[in-house]
Order: C-alpha cells, then sequence, then structure tokens
C-alpha cells in the first residue's frame, strides 16, 4: 500500500521545453547599440539557435515587422544557404558578428541581428518571412531567426564571450536603474 501524504501541487506547469534541454546565453547591446540584445539557446548536442532576448527594441512597445531579410549584401544572402550531409556540409560559415538578417519595423527603424558566435549556419527560419508576428509572438520557438552549429572543439566555449541568464538579468537591472537615477 502506498503512503498517499505527500501533496504535490498538479496544476504547477513543469519546465518548457527551452528550459530543460537548453542553456540561454546572452549577448548585451550588440556592436555598442543599447538594449539591442540577442540570444542563444545552446542545446545538449551541440546545436544553437538564435533568437532575440526579450529586452530587445523589436520586442518591447507593441513595434510591428515589417520585413525581415536575410539578403545580408549583393553577393550573400542567407537564404542561399545549402547544407548537406550529416556533417552539415556547405552550410556558411558565421563569425561573431556576422549578419544574419535585417528586420526593419514600420516605423522604418532598421535592426541587424547578429549571429553573436562562431559557427556554420545551418538555417535559417523562412517561417517568419511569411509570418512575422511569429517573432513578436514566439521569439524563443516558432519565431527564431537561426540554427548554428559550432565547430565539435569550439561548442564548450559557446559561452565565454556570451552572458549567462544570472548575469544578463544584472545587465538589465543595471540598465533599469540607470534611467531610473536620470534626471527628467
Amino acid at each position: 500500500m502506498m503512503d498517499c501524504t505527500e501533496e504535490k501541487d498538479l496544476a504547477a506547469p513543469g519546465p518548457s521545453v527551452i528550459e530543460r534541454y537548453f542553456t540561454r546565453w546572452y549577448k548585451a547591446d550588440v556592436k555598442g547599440q543599447a538594449c539591442e540584445d540577442h540570444c542563444i539557446l545552446q542545446h545538449s548536442n551541440r546545436l544553437c539557435v538564435l533568437t532575440l532576448a526579450e529586452t530587445h527594441p523589436i520586442l518591447q512597445d507593441g513595434r510591428t515587422i515589417k520585413n525581415i531579410n536575410y539578403k545580408i549584401s549583393n553577393g550573400c544572402s542567407r537564404l542561399n544557404n545549402k547544407v548537406a550531409g550529416k556533417s552539415k556540409r556547405g552550410g556558411q560559415f558565421l563569425t561573431e558578428f556576422a549578419p544574419v538578417c535585417r528586420i526593419t519595423c514600420t516605423d522604418e527603424t532598421e535592426y541587424t541581428i547578429y549571429s553573436c558566435m562562431r559557427g556554420r549556419l545551418l538555417e535559417v527560419n523562412e517561417d517568419i518571412l511569411i509570418n512575422t508576428s511569429l517573432l513578436l509572438k514566439k521569439p524563443s520557438t516558432d519565431g527564431y531567426i537561426a540554427i548554428i552549429l559550432p565547430k565539435f572543439e569550439e561548442s564548450k566555449l559557446v559561452g565565454e564571450n556570451l552572458l549567462s541568464r544570472e548575469d544578463f538579468e544584472t545587465v538589465v537591472s543595471k540598465r533599469a536603474a540607470d534611467v531610473q537615477a536620470q534626471p527628467s
């Protein structure tokens, strides 16, 4: 006979897939642009998902996205990225500050999204080209920007140039305190 005296909150939600299987890394103020924060979700299998951090200006103030463009220059479009085989040959190699896409809002503000890490571009999310609201409503899941695979020997070093969740929250708190301290 089982002892059923222990109470459990069955209504409490369990951890999400993101919380369970991914490590969150952040890059704050990318390329010196205030609050333009990016997030890298690193899976235990080395794959990294590039997303916008929840503090990014695109996700603030009820903005609307006009256009997402994976064409970086006349000679380079991330949409032309072709990966083949189990070793993922052919993917474009990205450096830490390689632009992945440009997002233009309806107020004509343009944001460049950078890879924030070294690795091979496996996939860009073409779904956000058709349905831009995915990026606004579900930035960490259906609204991701790209999937990047770091080299095997560099996969353990992904977080070296990025902030942990706790460190990022400290940066965000300091920003908020600095804003409140400014005279009106």
